[in-house]
This record gives C-alpha cells, structure tokens and sequence, in this order.
C-alpha cells in the first residue's frame, strides 16, 4: 500500500526546502559580493599603480627636460673666470639649438603623456625655429595649438603667430594675433599679444598699428608695455 505522507511531515519537507534555499541563496549572495569586493580592489590597485606609474614618469620626465632647457640656455663661447664648468656650453647658437632640439625631441617622444613631455615638445619647436626650419616648426606648433592644456595651445599660438610675421605672412599672422588678444591665457595675456600684433602691422598698416599702440596706452597704463607702445608710435610717426 503507498506511504501516506502526513500534514505534519509535508509541512517539516516545506520548512526544510525554504532553509536549503534560503541558505543557497545567502551563499549565492556572499560570492557576488566577494567578486565585487575583488573587482574594486584591483580597480584601486589599477588606479594607483597608474598614478604611481604617471609620477614616476612625470619625475623621470622633469630631471630629462631640465637638462635640455640648460643646453637650451647654454653657453656660446669659452667659458668666463669663475664659470659654472658644469654649464654646458657651445661654439655657437647653432649648435646650442641642435643639441637642445635631440633633448627635447627625446623628452616628447619618451614621455608624451607627461606635462614635461608636452612642453618639450614645444621647445623642440622653438629650436627648429632657432634652426631656420620654420616649415617643420609650423607643423610641430600647429598640432600642439590643438592641444586640450589651453596654456599650451595660446603659447604654440603666439609664436606661429611670430613664425608668420617672419616669412612675409603678415595677415596670418594678424588673424592669429587677434584671435589671441581677444581670449587671452594667463602665459599668454593680452598686452603682450597686442603689442606683436602693432609691430607686423607697423610697415603694412601704419594706421592700424597706431591704433593698437594707443589701445595699449589706454588699457595698460603706466606699464612696461605702455612705454614700449609709446616707443612703437615714436618709430611710426615720421612715416605716418
């Protein structure tokens, strides 16, 4: 005859069901949080060895662009009585500007993530400017004039700006200058821009330079640069 399962039992076989579950569900839920905790460990491991890793090439980064800023700012000539002898010195500008160009080009291209490694980037520029070759100094400043540090791209800016007026492009870089003295940056503020700006224009458009000259007059008075202006109208005047 079959077993009849009594009310009392079938309610101890439910109770006992509800337990197992319940506890498969507790461990089920521990695990998930255990790869959750695991997941955000190495998530804070990752992001501090990254920053451990960033410092540490920032670090490298600095002592490499320091000692191409003092080949940059080297010596030409034999060195004076009582010279730094650690100061490195050139027999001329152009060497001085090839050996800091290779300092730098090795910085940027070592450690382009790193701020060191962007502003060497730009010193390379200005070296190959140094080195009269304006057309690769042009591509270099025009990328970095893209760059997402804002100070940065003002400077790489600037000196295309200064770049143009060189090579006979003088309404580049008027544009270029106007565009930067009306958003000027804190390294490249807007007195300085304007003052570079009425210098280009000084042969082409006399008028226009005059204007400027005053401009800075009114704006920053009693200032270096005011006296620099009055000094740029003197120069116009006898043309004007």
């Amino acid at each position: 005859m079959p077993e009849h399962i009594s009310r009392k039992e079938l309610k101890q076989d439910k109770i006992k069901e509800t337990i197992e579950h319940g506890a498969e569900a507790v461990f089920s839920h521990g695990q998930f949080a255990g790869i959750v905790v695991v997941v955000a460990l190495a998530m804070v491991l990752g992001y501090y060895g990254w920053r451990f890793y960033i410092d540490r090439q920032t670090a490298q980064a600095s002592v490499e662009f320091d000692g191409a800023i003092r080949a940059y700012q080297g010596r030409i000539g034999p060195a004076a009585p009582g010279a730094d002898p650690t100061e490195p010195s050139y027999p001329d500008e152009k060497a001085r500007a090839q050996d800091a160009l290779s300092k730098f080009t090795k910085v940027a291209d070592s450690y382009s993530s790193t701020n060191p490694g962007k502003l060497a980037r730009y010193y390379a520029a200005l070296c190959l400017e140094d080195l009269e070759r304006q057309n690769q100094a042009l591509e270099d400043l025009k990328k970095i004039s893209g760059s997402s540090d804002k100070e940065l791209a003002a400077m790489a800016q600037y000196q295309m700006g200064i770049i143009y007026a060189r090579t006979g492009k003088t309404e580049d870089a008027a544009k270029l200058l106007r565009a930067l003295a009306d958003k000027p940056s804190v390294l490249v503020p807007r007195p300085v821009v304007l003052l570079e700006l009425a210098r280009d224009l000084r042969d082409s458009n006399p008028k226009e330079a005059t204007n400027i000259y005053q401009q800075i007059k009114r704006e920053f008075p009693d200032t270096n640069i005011a006296e620099q202006a009055d000094r740029g109208l003197e120069s116009i005047s006898p043309k004007s």
